[in-house]
Order: C-alpha cells, then structure tokens, then sequence
C-alpha cells in the first residue's frame, strides 16, 4: 500500500509539474478538462477516441475542478483514480500496477472505470451511487437489474430516482446539451463502430445475454462479485481499461481478504451487513 500510494504521489507530482507525456492533450481526462469551455455533441462521433462524449451532469458535477488549470486538474484527478484504487484493491493495487495492463492504462489516460467500479461497490449500501455510471458511460445501467432480479425495489427507485434528480438539475442549467447529448446516444445505435486500438472483439448481442443471465444468477445466490463482472462484460467496447470495472470484484469475494473497502462495506469481520440492506433468512454477507 505505502508503494501504490508514493508511486501515486510521484505520478501526481508529474502532473501537476506539467512534465511531458503526462499532460498530453489527447488524454480522456483532457476531454473532461475542456468541458467547461464547450460539449459539442454535434461534432462528435459517438466512438471518437479524446471526446467529450459523456452527459452534461457529469460535466456539471465537477465544474468545480474543471474550473482548474489544466495541470492542476489533471493532478488531482490522478489523485482521486489512486487513491479509489488502493481503496478497491488494498495490497493487491501494487500487483495490479506492475503485471496488469488495464491498471496502468487507466491511471495514464485517466479514464473513470477505476471510479465506476468504486461506484458498483457503494451502491451496495447507498444505490444514490449509480447516477455516476448511468450519467457516464450508461451501459453500467444493466447492472441495476440486481436490484430487479432480488426485488429490492426501494434501492431501484433510489437509484434510478437520485440519476433523474441530478440530471433534472443539470438539464435545468442548459437544456440544450442535453439535447445534444441524447442525439449523441441516438447516434450510437445507427452509426458503425469503427473501433481502433486495443479492445477484444467480440459483438454486445453475445456478450449482453451473458452478462444478463450472470447477474440473475449472482443475484439469487448471493454472489455480489457477479455484479461488476456482469457490468464489464456488458460494455459496448471491450478496450483493455475497461476491465478496471473488475477492480470491484476484488472487496466483493473473501479470496482476495480484507481491503478497505470491504472493510467499509461489510464490517472488519467481513460478514456484517451493510447499513440499509435487508439480510434474507439464511442469508451471509459476503458470499463467494
């Protein structure tokens, strides 16, 4: 943990020192960055790589560092991805920097998977969490069929209806991108994928039923780590950050031991349940 966290350091030093290649413009995070001066919808491809291709909340929801300059933000939205990750992962993030390459890649493009997988967790216990992922890349949404198949319908409707708040109030602010952003989405399902660089190809209609039947079955038998793997595999592109997403199944199993995170969610002794759930008869927290 003391490495992740001084390499952490080291990297957000880099940054905010403005040291090449570390600011480069063609970063995700860069996209996030120039936000807060235009979303032109209309210009994008939905599968343009360096884009602003999210939903106007998201933007909305950090203008605050966004108001940064480009150095700063870039550093301390390094910052936020490490410390989510030595979070998630706990001893096992210095692994996962040195032999993985969807970790690294992450934390150079500064995409926001290590944050969706941080959001999956959370929503465990607070379901408020998902509007992250639903007002971000949206495919994350399958994974609210977990509530579905359980029928826990009071975390559905606090998920679903936290989503609608924030988004109310950022189209409230400038109802025109949303517009935009919704065309965008349009778009997606007409337009070709012409997909470039590393991803595995294999087609959503065949991976989507998967990841469907995957969190039925994870959702009757308790098995909560189904859930972020059912969401990775539900993704529209397959890039090789992408299975950051899976970051969440390391607190979710008791195979990888106590993290922060699990500690967070389930208690020390890893089998209380957490704040808000309704234990079922017969019912443990965590299961395998």
């Amino acid at each position: 943990m003391d490495a992740v966290l001084v390499f952490g350091a080291v990297l957000v030093f880099l940054r905010l020192a403005n040291v090449f290649p570390w600011t480069l413009p063609t970063l995700d995070m860069h996209a996030y960055w120039t936000s807060r001066d235009a979303m032109n919808y209309g210009l994008y491809s939905p599968f343009m790589i360096g884009a602003y291709l999210y939903s106007p909340a998201f933007a909305h929801s950090i203008a605050v560092l966004t108001a940064l300059n480009w150095p700063t933000f870039a550093g301390l939205w390094t910052a936020i991805l490490v410390v989510s990750l030595a979070w998630l992962a706990g001893r096992w993030s210095l692994l996962l920097l040195l032999f993985s390459v969807a970790v690294p890649l992450e934390l150079m493009l500064g995409q926001v998977d290590i944050l969706i997988a941080a959001a999956i967790v959370v929503g465990f216990r607070y379901p408020a969490a998902w509007a992250l992922p639903l007002l971000t890349k949206v495919a994350p949404g399958v994974g609210l069929l977990w509530f579905v198949f359980r029928r826990e319908w009071g975390k559905l409707l606090l998920a679903l209806s936290a989503t609608a708040d924030i988004a109310l109030v950022s189209a409230m602010i400038d109802p025109g991108l949303w517009r935009g952003w919704l065309d965008l989405l349009t778009r997606s399902f007409g337009e070709p994928q012409p997909v470039l660089w590393s991803y595995l190809a294999v087609p959503l209609w065949l991976r989507l039923p998967i990841a469907v039947g995957i969190l039925w079955w994870g959702a009757r038998t308790n098995r909560y780590w189904a859930l972020p793997f059912a969401v990775t595999l539900a993704m529209p592109i397959l890039w090789a950050n992408i299975a950051c997403i899976l970051l969440a199944c390391i607190p979710l199993t008791k195979v990888f031991g106590m993290t922060p995170a699990r500690a967070w969610l389930f208690g020390v002794n890893g089998e209380r349940v957490p704040d808000g759930a309704v234990a079922r008869r017969g019912e443990r927290w965590p299961a395998i």
